[in-house]
């Protein structure tokens, strides 16, 4: 245990003010996934729904682990769907989704993959909105048929950032002083360590306006019924709760996710069926609002898997982001 702190504190360090979440899972890493029933219908019979869980920021990159070699989020999402497309008797699947955003590229990769799971398939996504589903989240439940928000959740933050740091004045001050050798004077484009130029400031503007064109172009094909009066309001970046979100046309109705399994069972024009979850197969899961890490599936010997979500090393990357977080300087 002290060679173990000594590294969290060595991560500490590194990730200097950035947010850090660490946490010791000592379950086996993952082998396959499985699905656990967490709901069903009187006469359910053989058809059936999956839950499929969309938590934490959205990227196509490797989360940082140690020992049992970090995952990737996006894979692993759409790997549960494939779950769901080889099994005959799932209809339906409800993507429940805990995010506040994430990467433009990654957001946008989720939703045209549930967008070609749907035509590929004929099974309805249901988005399902849990405590926080903003910017990249809710980008990726205009990819679904319907739109089922927690009436107390966040969503919203429709949007681009993206973060800059220039630290060049303060170093400056202590006598430190930097120069890039560039091919060209866009080369060094928001390089921290030089003066902050307008003119770069400017070509990235551009970039962050055409970005945030196509996230206001997919509102408005996506959801016809918003509302001509909230339509500015509802695009321009803040946040609101999940009836308000009804209120204004963002989303379909409000509901946990028995309400979203009604919306998934409808559209998929079955009666009754079973809600299952899927979900790594070295978990287990007890209800359709488990994050499917309530414990160890079954005793598995000495294994075990060290992780950390570590935004600052693993996920957070240079970039524009659909992303909204309280956090000073982390959203828009």
């Amino acid at each position: 245990m002290p060679r173990l702190a000594s590294i969290i504190v060595a991560l500490c360090l590194l990730t200097g003010c950035t947010p850090l979440n660490f946490s010791v899972d000592l379950t086996p890493g993952r082998q396959g996934y499985a699905q656990s029933v967490v709901l069903t219908d009187r006469d359910a019979g053989r058809w059936k729904v999956a839950v499929i869980d969309l938590a934490g920021l959205i990227a196509d990159v490797r989360r940082t682990g140690i020992l049992s070699g970090g995952s990737n989020m996006v894979d692993e999402v759409l790997a549960q769907f494939r779950v769901a497309e080889e099994d005959s008797d799932i209809k339906a699947v409800v993507l429940r989704i805990n995010s506040p955003g994430g990467t433009v590229v990654a957001s946008d990769v989720l939703y045209s993959e549930i967008r070609l799971f749907q035509e590929r398939t004929g099974k309805p996504v249901i988005a399902s909105l849990g405590e926080i589903a903003t910017s990249g989240g809710y980008y990726v439940s205009l990819a679904c048929a319907e739109i089922v928000a927690q009436a107390s959740g966040i969503t919203g933050s429709i949007g681009v950032i993206l973060p800059t740091l220039n630290v060049s004045i303060g170093l400056a001050r202590i006598g430190i002083s930097a120069r890039a050798v560039v091919s060209g004077p866009n080369k060094a484009l928001a390089d921290p360590l030089s003066p902050p130029s307008e003119a770069h400031f400017a070509i990235l503007q551009g970039m962050v306006d055409q970005m945030y064109a196509g996230f206001v172009a997919k509102v408005r094909e996506r959801r016809p019924g918003l509302r001509a009066e909230f339509a500015g309001q509802a695009v321009d970046g803040r946040v609101m709760t999940g009836a308000q979100a009804a209120e204004w046309g963002l989303v379909d109705s409000t509901g946990g996710v028995r309400e979203a399994f009604a919306r998934a069972k409808a559209c998929a024009r079955i009666e009754a069926a079973t809600l299952v979850k899927i979900h790594d197969a070295a978990r287990r899961v007890e209800s359709a609002y488990a994050a499917a890490s309530t414990g160890p599936a079954q005793a598995s010997g000495p294994d075990f898997s060290l992780s950390l979500d570590l935004p600052g090393l693993g996920e957070m990357q240079g970039g524009a982001y659909y992303l909204w977080s309280p956090v000073p300087g982390q959203g828009d």
